[in-house]
């Protein structure tokens, strides 16, 4: 072996293996060639994506530019056909309503001819041809099972991206580190797709109008049985979740029982999917559950009510902003490898805003960032007045609404993890988003107000300077996602109002919660 050759085959060893695998065979003995003969790499092929090899060799697992080398040997693909091939795995809520309609608007943008073929109940595959040839060039397989087995099927390598309605488990995340997955908190390995939100709901024919957080958490934990003690009839309560291997089941334990320190009731009815949730409640008229917003049906949404006076529902501004506390996000996850050309495109056009418009008609809430006029948040600034604390002057209020007043408020929030300082999933996805609108040039020559909020718990002083700490935070976060921005351009500013802009309860934790927040104002 020369020392050419072995400096070559040292240095592809270090590198890491982004090629996705098509299909799911047994892996074939190749050799690789360079075109002048001085490099040879022989063993078993992993996978191809159209331009890269992936071979598990003597140095480990390599990963190789196509256009450099030769292949021969049994398992070398056909490189005048090659066909990418994906296959999604988990939420049926994502592959089965939203991936398809965001697939029909790639192809009709990429003019690609697109063919369904339904394999099972649960399998779902998608044909991309070329519009002006026919030639088959893509594959997404998707299987419908629950964020559970999707997370399962991505770290057996049985499937290239996850489809989920939670985040990844600690256990999960350390599975794939050791299963050379890579690390699945990281930036490029999860995206939030779209929005959704977690709602209380009951039939139509239901006096009740309202529930607050902890009073839905003492139902379904059992605690209170009788729709009596919700001001409803004198009857008792029947309780409906999402089964507890579906993400929406194990975020209703996450958002609503874990803050209070509950269990879920043993007896709870269980369902698999939202459709035959919302038969069942829809048609009982003493039947409380939680569900999500793009899959209410014909059920009753109760208004999240405090004592404090506020009742939110989920609106779509609302879900966007996070003002609504029950935020669900639908996530993608993707392994630490390559994926082929076309699910890169794919996977860049899930940003674009024409695929927000796709998310927004499929009956979610996008992630565009929309500018709320002063005059629209009257019921903000009346929230404001009516809950001001002793400490906290009409000086400061005047002084929010001479600051704010001028600008318009995005429906960019951001918002913390619980007993954290790192930013909750919503908003990690906030500042990509924000950050890639920066380097867009979207907000060249404007203003952009990061404004800081806190909960009332405290001296307000005290709570101004926690808030204002926040506000930094943010900005450093979008600036240092922003790696491309002309930040010259752009005038970057902080504020902080503390406790002045309550937007729940300060008397539960998720409500405290809830008002650590930071926003974004922009002129």
């Amino acid at each position: 072996m020369t020392k050419m050759r072995a400096a070559i085959l040292a240095a592809l060893s270090f590198i890491m293996a982004f090629v996705m695998v098509p299909g799911r065979a047994l892996a074939q003995d190749v050799t690789l060639r360079s075109h002048d003969g001085s490099v040879e790499i022989s063993g078993n092929l992993l996978g191809f994506d159209g331009e890269f090899y992936r071979v598990d060799t003597i140095y480990g697992e390599l990963t190789v530019d196509g256009s450099g080398v030769g292949c021969e040997g049994p398992g070398c693909p056909d490189l005048e056909h090659y066909v990418a091939r994906l296959v999604f795995s988990g939420a049926p809520t994502i592959g089965r309503v939203l991936m398809p309609a965001l697939i029909e608007a790639f192809a009709i943008r990429g003019d690609y001819d697109v063919t369904r073929e339904d394999l099972s109940a649960q399998e779902v595959r998608f044909a991309l041809h070329q519009g002006a040839t026919g030639v088959l060039i893509g594959e997404f397989l998707f299987r419908m099972t629950n964020t559970d087995e999707g997370f399962a099927d991505l770290l057996t390598d049985e499937a290239d991206i996850a489809m989920t309605l939670r985040e990844a488990r600690q256990d999960e995340i350390t599975r794939a580190r050791e299963a050379g997955l890579g690390n699945l908190t990281a930036q490029g390995q999860v995206r939030v797709l779209a929005l959704d939100a977690l709602i209380p709901v009951v039939a139509p024919s239901n006096p009740v109008q309202g529930i607050s957080l902890r009073q839905l958490a003492r139902v379904l934990s059992g605690e209170i049985t009788n729709w009596a003690d919700l001001g409803g009839p004198d009857a008792p309560i029947d309780v409906h979740l999402w089964d507890a291997a579906t993400g929406i089941g194990q975020a209703s334990v996450d958002q609503v029982l874990r803050p209070e320190g509950r269990q879920i009731l043993d007896r709870a009815m269980r369902h698999a999917d939202g459709a035959a949730f919302a038969e069942v409640v829809s048609r009982d008229p003493f039947a409380l559950g939680l569900t999500t917003r793009s899959e209410q049906g014909n059920t009753w949404e109760l208004a999240l009510t405090g004592d404090c006076g506020f009742a939110l529902n989920a609106t779509r501004r609302a879900v966007k902003t996070e003002d609504y506390p029950l935020t669900a996000p639908l996530f993608i996850y993707l392994p630490a490898r390559r994926l082929p050309k076309l699910g890169r495109e794919f996977m860049t056009y899930l940003r674009d805003p024409s695929a927000q418009l796709v998310i927004r008609r499929a009956g979610f809430v996008d992630q565009t960032p929309e500018e709320i006029e002063i005059n629209a948040q009257g019921d903000r600034f009346a929230n404001a007045i009516a809950q001001a604390g002793a400490e906290l002057g009409l000086d400061e209020l005047q002084r929010m609404v001479r600051v704010l007043g001028p600008l318009k408020r995005l429906t960019t929030t951001f918002r913390f993890e619980a007993g954290s300082v790192r930013l909750d999933a919503q908003s990690r996805s906030n500042a990509e988003q924000l950050a890639r609108a920066m380097e867009l040039g979207h907000y060249d020559a404007r203003r952009l107000v990061f404004v800081g909020f806190s909960d009332g718990d405290g001296p307000a002083g005290t709570n101004r300077d926690i808030a204002l700490r926040r506000a930094e935070t943010v900005r450093r976060a979008v600036v240092r996602a922003a790696e491309t921005a002309n930040l010259e351009r752009i005038k970057l500013e902080l504020e902080a109002f503390g406790e002045a802009m309550p937007m729940a309860c300060d008397d539960t934790a998720w409500g405290r919660q809830v008002n650590r927040r930071v926003e974004v104002w922009v002129r």
